[in-house]
């Protein structure tokens, strides 16, 4: 019989959660007790419930997650978990470890992500504590399983304890007296199933595989050798009846294949050409925990995120799941754009701006006022999950698509048209030195307080834009608004949001729109001088 270890250890600097868990490099972790230590203060942050209860485990497939998940079986049979449901081969996207979480009522469930980061030895890994709810863990826990990690002075493991979780099954074991099981489950089945209650698959396996009176609508779904592969192929192909040919690196891999598994414009470069350069009605993209998307038209049209919400939010009531719980109201994160502002006053829906970071949103879901919600990086959802989902977003696009019998461009244009548009872009500096980009921000923050700086007229080509409040707000509406990201495991990535609506001139590039608005936040953040780099890592 497995007995409990109780294993002295000392603490680690550096272990406090981002916006979404701890994320470090690889070889971070392999530190002796590195993740033992924290996978012990998530359970400790959760003392008083923590014996008897059941947890979801999984992560997206990437290098060390098969360890890690042994690791967390040992420790939580040395901390008297009752039962952990476990991902077969530790495979979860983020979106279904919250439909599993709230579809068994369980106390919460180890993440194992570093998200759109990428993969393998010499990169990045991932853990994050989700909550009873399915959605990322609030402030206030977070915050405890950071001072838990400064005072550390063991753990409790079951070093003797092996189970196998490459094969479906419950696997019981007895830890001191006390029963322990792991039941490992397929890691699509129930998400799969959620997915065929929300959308009408009838509905939208006709439009993909075309009418006597329509041709089929082509298809091109890349999972960015992700998590989302096995419910791609469950989903588009199993099914919607899309072929093999219509979804791509579908196989989950440590290292993402090499790539950076982040769904935007650079990094699913060749998504792009190959829509630009094939037959294709829709592309769609996802990141390597699959709760990001990008969605691109034929030509390969770029949906903004902002504008994808907007959309999704005009044309929620096509969605059986909005028709049988109804549309409560929307939201988005602060530095997305406000597009989806326009039609929640059309539709006299509540709208909520709340902080960067998903878990802010979970408290509006439960409240029962918020049904859509979408951030600028990519992040779509609504409340049948408390995550961002990435293939959720995808499958409402067709929806809305088999129910207008429209292509992205017409729903797109058809939009602007009645809304206005807002003109959206983002440049994202990654990987820059920290103490110059800590001193950047300060200055900023600095300039926007000087008496004088309210009222200030910038200049750049033929406009002039009056600043009419902080973030930076312009009299027309237009904004700057500069931060530093927190999903990144080293340096600092710096990120510049840049909108600005249009009534009527809605059919332009969106880059030479805003080009003398870029322009201004160059020069007043002085961007280029502290990060030392002439263009951006990433625009999107």
């Amino acid at each position: 019989m497995p007995s409990v270890v109780t294993v002295n250890t000392t603490p680690y600097e550096g272990q406090k959660p981002g916006t979404s868990g701890l994320r470090k490099r690889v070889k971070v972790f392999l530190q002796e007790n590195y993740t033992e230590n924290f996978i012990q203060c998530i359970l400790n942050a959760n003392k008083d419930s923590i014996v008897g209860s059941t947890l979801v485990v999984g992560g997206d497939g990437r290098y060390l997650v098969k360890e890690v998940v042994d690791k967390i079986i040992k420790i939580s049979a040395g901390n008297g978990v009752a039962k952990l449901l476990v991902g077969q081969d530790g495979i979860l996207s983020t979106p279904a470890v919250s439909c599993i979480i709230r579809k068994y009522n369980t106390l919460g469930g180890i993440v194992l992500t570093a998200s759109h980061n990428p993969g393998g030895i010499n990169n990045d890994f991932g853990i994050k504590f989700n909550c009873s709810n399915g959605g990322p863990a609030p402030d206030n826990t977070t915050n405890e399983i950071h001072a838990l990690t400064t005072t550390i002075k063991e753990y409790r493991t079951v070093p003797d304890l092996s189970c196998p979780v490459d094969k479906i099954g419950v696997f019981n074991f007895n830890v001191d007296d006390r029963p322990f099981t792991v039941e490992v489950i397929d890691p699509v089945r129930d998400y799969v199933s959620y997915m065929k209650e929300i959308f009408d698959f009838p509905k939208i396996k006709a439009l993909i595989q075309g009418t006597p009176e329509r041709k089929p609508f082509n298809v091109l779904i890349d999972s960015m050798s992700g998590v989302t592969g096995p419910y791609v192929q469950a989903i588009f192909v199993s099914e919607l009846g899309a072929s093999s040919a219509n979804v791509r690196r579908v196989t989950p891999l440590e290292d993402f294949g090499g790539a950076h598994p982040d769904p935007n414009l650079t990094y699913a470069a060749d998504l792009v050409a190959a829509v630009k350069g094939g037959d294709y009605d829709l592309g769609a993209a996802f990141d390597g925990d699959g709760d990001r998307n990008m969605i691109i038209g034929r030509d390969a049209l770029f949906v903004t995120p902002s504008d994808s919400l907007a959309v999704l939010a005009a044309h929620a009531a096509v969605i059986p799941y909005f028709q049988r719980s109804g549309v409560k109201g929307f939201a988005r994160s602060m530095p997305t754009a406000a597009a989806v502002d326009r039609v929640a006053k059309d539709l006299g829906k509540e709208i909520f701006e709340v902080p960067t970071g998903w878990k802010y949103f979970g408290n509006l879901m439960d409240a029962g006022r918020l049904s859509l919600c979408g951030e600028e990086s990519f992040g779509t959802g609504s409340d049948h999950v408390r995550e961002k989902d990435g293939l959720w977003a995808a499958l409402a696009w067709l929806s809305v698509l088999a129910n207008t019998g429209k292509s992205v461009e017409d729903i797109l244009k058809q939009h602007w048209a009645k809304y206005g548009r807002n003109y959206f872009t983002r440049y994202d500096y990654e990987e820059c030195a920290s103490d110059p980009c800590n001193e950047m921000m300060r200055a900023l923050e600095q300039r926007m307080t000087e008496p004088g700086f309210v009222g200030s007229q910038h200049s750049a080509g033929s406009k002039t834009y009056t600043v009419k409040g902080l973030r930076i707000i312009f009299e027309d509406g237009s904004r700057i608004v500069l931060r530093l990201s927190g999903t990144g495991s080293s340096g600092a990535t710096v990120r510049l949001y840049i909108d600005s609506y249009e009534a009527t001139d809605v059919f332009g590039d969106a880059q030479v729109m805003l080009w003398p608005l870029i322009d201004v936040a160059l020069q007043i953040s002085q961007l280029q001088k502290y990060t030392g780099r002439d263009a951006p890592t990433v625009i999107t």
